[in-house]
């Protein structure tokens, strides 16, 4: 079988569905803020940010991820992480995207959720007019918090709705079920938004479960214990329920120990809706084209597969069917 060449890879028309915008910030903007802003971080210099990002789980991640958001502070710092996000998405074939943005980590710091919201729009907005890249903003409660943190941060975000197409549910998942957030959840509905949830991804495929069934989402973020589950696997496969699966984040995570390991082509043959995306791409090493890469060495990703992985995120994506089509017809017409 013909290995697929990086370039190949790279010239692919791409959807994202699961980017956390705080986790595309790279050691060299982090910096760049940090003096700006006068805020300290923990770190000397850029290869000792980069030499911190060897984790052994999720909250190994964390830890610093929150470090490195305490640089963001003003409008103009959120447009500028979006817009260096955009400029990878370019480089890469990204056509259009989804993001995610933590409000709570902002907030909680005293940084004003109009700044957070507006200065990532207008960088989305100047990414569709420039760039040709669309887009659609996910706003995320952080699970480690409390219900009503989330209920108060809904709350504040309701002046800003024309920006917002859904909310989502991140950060620490063990111990932290999906049904804690039903009232955010069934609040965020109430006020015409979608939802989305990461589940399955440390957690036991029944957060899968309760994620779609308690907080009635649209997709489900990551989902790889799905395999845990057969009944739970053949219902994803009936619905056609998408999961944004994150393969260079599951293995810098250890949720796989290499890539090696990873289900997702397993899960693509037998029916699942799964797409590939690249949750933190400034810490797991890679943006869209280095996680197809990834797949490519390690599992031998093949074209057809490479490319029902992207009809899948055209498919699963928020956008409206007109869009759904123009894409999946530049897909087709892809044969480079």
């Amino acid at each position: 079988m013909e290995k697929l060449t990086q370039q190949w890879l790279n010239e692919l028309p791409k959807v994202e569905l699961h980017l956390h915008l705080e986790g595309s910030l790279e050691p060299e903007l982090m910096f760049a803020l940090a003096k700006r802003n006068a805020v300290d971080i923990p770190f000397k210099s850029i290869q000792a940010v980069k030499d911190a990002y060897q984790f052994s789980n999720l909250q190994d991640f964390l830890d610093i991820y929150y470090q490195g958001a305490n640089v963001l502070v003003a409008e103009q710092d959120f447009y500028e992480l979006t817009w260096a996000y955009l400029l990878k998405c370019k480089q890469q074939n990204v056509k259009h995207v989804e993001p995610f943005f933590d409000p709570q980590t902002h907030t909680d710091r005293g940084v004003e959720l109009a700044k957070v919201i507006n200065g990532i729009s207008r960088a989305l907005d100047k990414g569709a007019e420039q760039l040709g890249i669309s887009s659609e903003l996910i706003l995320c409660f952080l699970r480690h918090l409390s219900e009503e943190s989330a209920l108060l941060t809904l709350q504040q975000a309701i002046p800003f709705l024309d920006k917002i197409k859904a909310v989502g549910l991140d950060s620490s998942e063990l111990g932290n079920p999906p049904e804690k957030f039903s009232r955010a959840f069934a609040k965020a509905r109430e006020l015409g938004l979608l939802t989305v949830a990461h589940a399955g991804e440390e957690g036991p495929a029944q957060f899968i479960l309760t994620a779609l069934d308690d907080l009635k989402v649209s997709r489900v973020d990551h989902g790889v214990n799905a395999l845990q589950d057969e009944a739970l696997m053949q219902r994803l496969i009936d619905t056609q329920m998408p999961l944004t699966v994150c393969p260079l984040s599951n293995t810098k995570l250890k949720v796989f120990n290499n890539m090696s390991e990873h289900t997702i082509l397993e899960m693509l043959k037998r029916g699942v809706c799964v797409t590939v995306n690249s949750d933190d791409p400034a810490y797991f090493g890679g943006y869209m084209t280095e996680n197809f890469v990834a797949l490519s060495d390690a599992l031998n990703l093949d074209k057809t597969q490479a490319k029902q992985l992207v009809i899948n995120s055209i498919n699963a994506s928020f956008i409206s069917a007109n869009a759904k089509s123009q894409l999946l017809s530049e897909l087709e017409a892809f044969s480079a």
